[in-house]
């Protein structure tokens, strides 16, 4: 994780990269969107220092801020009403349960409100935390269209998000809903090259696969009798089993997850089917020898990113990211 112990060589790069950048635009969104807007203070500079900070301490963070992004973008746009406290709010849902991130995203936005108050949205917080993570963890450094705005609306009753066990062709027509093709499908799932899931998610796959009453044989051999030690039969324990399970990429942003998936050893249901779905192998195989998987991969969640957002006059820019103005 040399990337993440180079202040001085992540400062650099972070100027260049953003004095090429300023002025292109996406849509509705631009780069430089915040440029002179925060009186001296470089926006995304700012957000980048207190980010690298928190993730010198915590680096499966990477894996934290993309759950917390791709849950945003995938309920009513990326609105950051994920952000918004509330008994109904979606938050509250159970595909949001394990979403963690909050308390990072509040120190941004309290940094932020101290230098140029009612200026940055929560919705571009998410974005630009969530790429510095990807360039802390090994993947590029990538542009941020900004100029995001807040929603003001977050119910639990909006959550519907893609789970585990869903089918490639089901993904697929999510994924499409949101303006995302296949490929990008397949790429951005590719964020499971780092982070955790929990028996709980995998148990069917190991002892009674679709009702048979027997172990998921797209799974490897050695695979499931490692898998089976950590999640015995009928245990109440809820181990965490890394997504990647090549233990020396774990936290990486790299293609790796490709591989173990080729191998027969993806861990979610979902994941193990994208290799060997017709629409999605060729893909899949192609990005498992693809060193420039990276860069695939920040183009992807750029697109991501653009999903439903809200800008000019609509939404607001919230003072808390954790309720409506």
């Amino acid at each position: 994780m040399a990337r993440a112990s180079s202040s001085s060589m992540g400062v650099l790069a972070f100027g260049l990269l953003l004095m090429t950048l300023v002025g292109q635009s996406y849509g509705a969104l631009q780069q430089g969107f915040y440029k002179g807007k925060c009186g001296k203070n470089n926006v995304e500079q700012v957000i980048f220092n207190v980010i690298r900070t928190r993730f010198r301490k915590d680096p499966t963070l990477i894996a934290a801020f993309l759950r917390l992004q791709f849950h945003d973008c995938f309920v009513r746009g990326c609105d950051a009403s994920i952000l918004l406290d509330g008994p109904n709010s979606e938050k509250n849902a159970g595909a949001n349960g394990s979403v963690r991130g909050y308390d990072v995203i509040d120190a941004v936005k309290s940094t932020l409100e101290k230098l140029c108050p009612g200026v940055v949205s929560c919705a571009d917080i998410i974005v630009i935390a969530t790429r510095v993570t990807v360039w802390l963890a090994g993947g590029k450094w990538y542009e941020v269209p900004t100029g995001r705005r807040d929603g003001r609306i977050s119910n639990v009753n909006d959550v519907n998000l893609p789970g585990p066990t869903i089918s490639v062709p089901g993904a697929i027509q999510i994924f499409n809903s949101k303006g995302l093709s296949t490929e990008d499908m397949v790429v951005l799932l590719g964020g499971h090259t780092v982070g955790v899931t929990h028996c709980g998610f995998i148990t069917d796959r190991l002892y009674d696969f679709q009702n048979t009453g027997r172990p998921d044989q797209s799974m490897s051999p050695t695979l499931l009798s490692a898998l089976s030690k950590t999640c015995p039969r009928n245990s109440a324990a809820n181990n965490a089993i890394a997504l990647d399970q090549n233990s020396r990429s774990v936290d990486i942003v790299d293609n790796s997850f490709y591989k173990q998936i080729v191998a027969h050893r993806g861990v979610l249901q979902i994941d193990q089917e994208l290799a060997l779905d017709s629409r999605t192998k060729g893909i899949v195989q192609s990005l498992a020898n693809d060193p420039k998987f990276t860069t695939k991969f920040w183009q992807a969640m750029v697109k991501l990113g653009s999903v439903g957002v809200l800008t000019g006059s609509q939404g607001e820019v919230r003072r808390s990211c954790r309720r409506v103005n």
